[in-house]
């Protein structure tokens, strides 16, 4: 049997991030692929490695991570929070640098939500005179 040693929550966006941290080589698997598979552009990739390298952790464990919503910007931005997240949970001596480098930070941006009565979320129909 596989034991999980740490579990994140990572969220960007409308992007949500399931990520499990096992013991192994430094595997990391996104919905079945593998990381440069799945984020060919080679900026995501590092994005989700990060909190790996900031933790001096590449090699040591295998990463499997579900992720679904938003586009790929956001879900590398969430795989990034919920690895942050899982490593916390490992070791509570992650925590400061992990934090200090904003990776434990959800991003809350999100686009706002269209009003009725508008054209968009702040954009309004033309104003007539007569």
């Amino acid at each position: 049997m596989i034991k999980n040693l740490g579990i994140g929550t990572g969220r960007r966006k409308t992007a949500v991030a399931r990520v499990y941290v096992r013991e192994g080589g430094g595997n990391i698997l996104v919905n079945g692929k593998e990381l440069n598979r799945y984020f060919p552009l080679g900026e995501h990739a590092l994005m989700v490695r990060q909190p790996l390298m900031v933790t001096a952790s590449e090699n040591k464990f295998d990463i499997l991570i579900n992720v679904y919503g938003g586009g790929i910007h956001g879900q590398a931005g969430a795989c990034r929070h919920g690895l942050a997240r899982a490593l916390c949970q490992i070791d509570q001596g992650n925590y400061t640098s992990l934090r200090s480098n904003g990776y434990l930070t959800r991003d809350s941006r999100m686009v706002e939500r269209k009003k009725y009565g508008q054209a968009g979320a702040r954009r309004r129909f033309q104003f007539s005179k007569r």
